[in-house]
């Protein structure tokens, strides 16, 4: 994922992991892009402006330096094409969304008119707080893209959520956000399964699983905003459609392998999110079963395997599947891309607790011949951006 020729202007707050700017912006270089610094007063107690200098060759700016420059906060507002707040902290988010400008940072975020990305970075406690994540909520509804945080063991000891996200997750976060904003998939097509399947047992039961489909929908929101023509064969679930998204409504698993047949040959991505019932019963009852004292059998067949059947296409599209799993989950992924023949496997665990089926959070490990991606638990919406991002990027270059 690259980058290359991208103007991040990267402002730097108070608090310990402003030491890991340093790293971050040799990462940005590395990856093409050119970075220029912003650091508040209390940040340069963690790390010197001349090593973010050094490293970024241009000049750090500081508030109450500006006497040779006295519009640089629009000027280097005008600059970046994004900016970029690493490690944000409690006190800066507040700044943000309440709309402060008392330094120049916070000045600089209210002149862009680029996309703002903030990474917070703070205690445990002081994240899960009320007002900061009012604060959050506040950003979000401005358009601010919130990347991050991750729980693990902090500065100070406590466990909790409120670490900064991994660097290189910060870099693919970015670039992901950054490709959806400039249409990364502006004129191709894209075809995205999503939610359950169900398989009639008679008039009133069948079986089915606990997909709600908000994984698929999401990806389909992802899609349309990177400029993709979205078709979304989608089964039962209690959403609607984004808008600009063509669904397609389906039940079984037989229906949605016809919904795909009718036209996945028109497709450039086919993305096979939707947790498609493996069995259904081999024969459906036309009347309700009653109940009875004795044990019930019930036979059951497969059901069509709606990825392998791409690879009997003779146009085959880009292939992503998913692996949704409870144990072994890498060794069951990659054995899913070979024998399907997938490009891309998106794998995740359905056994953890808030995340996976039903929930509104998710991570994933992205999956290739090549290619291996870590995408933290994070909300399905930030991760469908980061997983279309690196759909995108893996597709360009199978087509070079």
């Amino acid at each position: 994922m690259s980058l290359q020729g991208k103007h991040i202007l990267l402002g730097v707050s108070g608090g310990i992991a402003a030491y890991k700017s340093a790293e971050l912006i040799r990462l940005l270089v590395k990856h093409g892009a050119q970075v220029r610094v912003v650091m508040t007063h209390s940040a340069t107690q963690f790390i010197t402006p001349l090593t973010l200098a050094t490293l970024s060759q241009h000049p750090v700016g500081l508030d109450g330096e500006d006497l040779d420059e006295p519009m640089r906060h629009i000027d280097w507002a005008r600059w970046a094409d994004v900016v970029l707040l690493a490690p944000a902290t409690a006190q800066r988010i507040a700044l943000m969304a309440h709309g402060f400008a008392s330094d120049l940072l916070s000045t600089l975020c209210l002149a862009a008119e680029c996309p703002v990305v903030v990474c917070p970075a703070m205690n445990q406690a002081m994240w899960s707080n009320p007002a900061t994540q009012a604060n959050v909520a506040r950003l979000e509804g401005y358009g601010v893209a919130i990347i991050g945080p991750e729980a693990g063991e902090q500065a100070c000891g406590e466990i909790g959520a409120g670490r900064l996200l991994t660097l290189t997750e910060i870099v693919v976060q970015l670039t992901a956000h950054l490709n959806s904003a400039e249409q990364c998939l502006a004129g191709k097509k894209v075809m995205i399964t999503a939610g359950p399947t169900i398989e009639a047992i008679d008039p009133v039961r069948f079986l089915s699983n606990h997909s709600s489909g908000k994984m698929g929908y999401a990806l389909a929101q992802a899609a349309y905003s990177a400029g993709a023509e979205v078709t979304l064969v989608s089964g039962p679930v209690a959403m609607s459609a984004p808008a600009g998204v063509t669904l397609v409504s389906v039940h079984s698993a037989e229906q949605m392998f016809n919904a795909v047949q009718a036209s996945v040959q028109q497709m450039d991505i086919f993305i096979g999110c939707a947790a498609v019932a493996d069995y259904r019963p081999e024969s459906v009852q036309s009347q309700k079963i009653k109940k009875s004292p004795e044990v019930m059998t019930i036979q059951l067949t497969p059901t069509i395997d709606i990825l392998a059947s791409l690879n009997d296409l003779p146009t085959k599209p880009f292939a992503v599947g998913f692996a949704a799993e409870t144990q072994n989950i890498k060794d069951y992924a990659l054995g899913k891309l070979e024998a399907k023949k997938c490009d891309l496997i998106m794998a995740n665990h359905v056994g953890i607790e808030g995340t996976g089926f039903g929930s509104d959070d998710n991570a994933v490990t992205v999956l290739g011949h090549d290619l291996q991606i870590e995408l933290p638990k994070q909300s399905k919406t930030m991760l469908a951006r980061a997983m279309i991002s690196i759909i995108a990027d893996t597709y360009k270059q199978r087509k070079l």
